[in-house]
């Protein structure tokens, strides 16, 4: 009897013993299911032997993360910065995700940086591992010839990130303000005693970048390309002061007025029967610039001409109802510009909702010598897009607000297009009535022909010329008023147009 007692004890200990290893057998599991994410490594998403550990990462790279407890994530971010992730490539062990493109690394937390945070429902897990920015570029600086000891100078570029130390002519520069999207870097401006150009170094997480401070004149435009005599022009650009020559197409002009901060320099246009086409140039005690495209193409300069409205080969107009030829027309002319030649206008009245006015140009006659409108020579059809421009003169006579100026080439469609809007003010949703003084010069690269997104040209921009043109640098063309908006413009269109063509506006490759 005590035999069988003692039996049945070791079989309900040995039971219970079994019992309780079960349970805590259960609880280990559920605690791997449900519990908190733990990350033990990251690795290169690819195949063996190339799945290696990374210590560090870049933008955009794949990676796999190893752990437990990742399949439920909720939320994971970068340097404090939630991304986009899709669950079905996760598992409990690991987690396939893209590195993103944009990341933040300037002015947050410091704890944030170099940081993988993991989110679940049961709970959160911090794993450190170096992200390292792109490699950084410096395009420029604020540098003009007003700057002094103690203004506020910026240097500019891209991906300038986690700077660890600037010199500008061995000088250290300190405090520093760096942009959020590594756009630009801030500082005071200290008493340097070199000559220029200064050499500057600029220290950041992802190398070091050598870079010149050095002040030189700029063009950015020119008022009126194809002034009759007598019109008020003015040159746009930075640091035009201190002029020492100055040569308009082939005229040298001697009277002339600086802005005292460098910002343009105005003078009346000479006959433009007196000087042959060419560039701006002004030469100063900071250097020397001219502009990439001529001037006065109004004479015998017929190189990416596409229309002048004259009789014969370029007489570039096709007819329609929305533009109307004349010549010499006093309500177009004024101080900043003036046009006896033959012009095309619009007389639009006020535009409905989605109304648009189509203006077919091009040359009407396709004759041996513009055939079919040439923009570009076959040979430059490899450049960059932003080294070339279309441009024309404009004289608008009346206030112009609402209605989209749009040009498409017959070649692209509408796939393609570039927008004139002058009416538009400038980081806002308000307008204003635009009117011109006479005529001026308008430029829009070709880089501004955009894609459709939601309307005609407010996508991505064109990114080969071929995306516009044939092979051979020819194409077709229209102007087209065009009102976007669920609702009528404000005011009609009274604007005239002449000389259109396309020009080099940049240089180099």
């Amino acid at each position: 009897m005590k035999k069988l007692l003692n039996n049945r004890i070791c079989h309900l200990l040995f039971l219970s013993m079994i019992l309780i290893v079960t349970m805590f057998t259960g609880c280990n599991n559920e605690d791997d299911l449900n519990g908190a994410p733990l990350i033990t490594a990251v690795r290169n998403y690819a195949a063996a032997p190339n799945d290696t550990l990374v210590t560090s990462l870049v933008p955009g790279q794949w990676i796999v993360i190893h752990g437990k407890n990742l399949k439920d994530a909720t939320q994971i971010s970068f340097n404090g910065s939630p991304v986009q992730f899709d669950t079905g490539l996760f598992s409990d062990k690991t987690a396939v995700l893209q590195v993103p493109w944009s990341l933040p690394f300037n002015n947050i937390d410091p704890d944030v940086v170099n940081t993988i945070k993991f989110v679940t429902n049961g709970g959160t897990t911090t794993f450190k591992l170096n992200v390292v920015p792109p490699p950084a570029t410096i395009t420029g600086n604020s540098m003009t010839a007003a700057t002094k000891v103690g203004d506020s100078v910026y240097v500019y570029g891209t991906n300038l990130y986690l700077i660890e130390k600037l010199t500008i002519a061995g000088i250290d520069i300190s405090p520093r303000k760096t942009a959020d999207d590594g756009s630009s870097v801030g500082f005071v401006l200290p008493a340097i005693d070199a000559p220029m150009p200064w050499a500057g170094e600029l220290v950041a997480a992802s190398g070091s970048y050598e870079f010149d401070v050095l002040i030189v004149p700029e063009i950015y435009a020119v008022s009126n390309a194809n002034p009759s005599v007598g019109d008020s022009i003015r040159i746009y650009g930075k640091n035009l002061n201190g002029i020492s020559s100055f040569s308009f197409g082939s005229k040298a002009i001697t009277d002339f007025t600086e802005d005292p901060e460098g910002y343009y320099v105005k003078f009346l246009a000479p006959d433009k029967n007196s000087y042959s086409s060419g560039p701006v140039t002004i030469v100063n005690s900071y250097g020397t610039v001219s502009t990439p495209y001529d001037i006065n193409t109004q004479n015998n300069k017929w190189l990416g001409l596409l229309a002048n409205f004259e009789w014969g080969d370029y007489f570039g107009f096709r007819g329609d109802a929305a533009l109307v030829l004349d010549y010499d027309m006093a309500v177009f002319n004024g101080s900043m510009g003036s046009n006896h030649s033959q012009i095309a206008y619009f007389n639009t009245p006020v535009l409905d909702a989605g109304a648009s006015k189509y203006a077919p140009l091009g040359n009407a006659n396709d004759t041996p010598i513009n055939k079919k409108n040439t923009w570009i020579p076959v040979g430059n059809m490899s450049d960059p897009v932003e080294n070339w421009g279309l441009q024309f003169e404009i004289s608008v006579a009346k206030p112009w607000d609402g209605g989209t100026l749009y040009i498409r080439t017959e070649f692209a469609g509408d796939s393609f297009v570039a927008r004139y809007e002058p009416w538009k003010i400038p980081g806002s949703n308000k307008t204003r009535a635009y009117k011109t003084n006479g005529w001026q010069t308008v430029t829009i690269p070709l880089s501004e022909f955009r894609s459709k997104v939601a309307e005609l040209g407010d996508g991505v921009s064109a990114e080969r010329l071929n995306q516009l043109l044939d092979p051979t640098g020819v194409s077709s063309y229209d102007f087209i008023l065009k009102n976007f908006a669920p609702f009528k413009t404000t005011t009609g269109f009274y604007a005239a147009i002449d000389n259109i063509r396309v020009v080099r506006i940049k240089s180099g490759n």
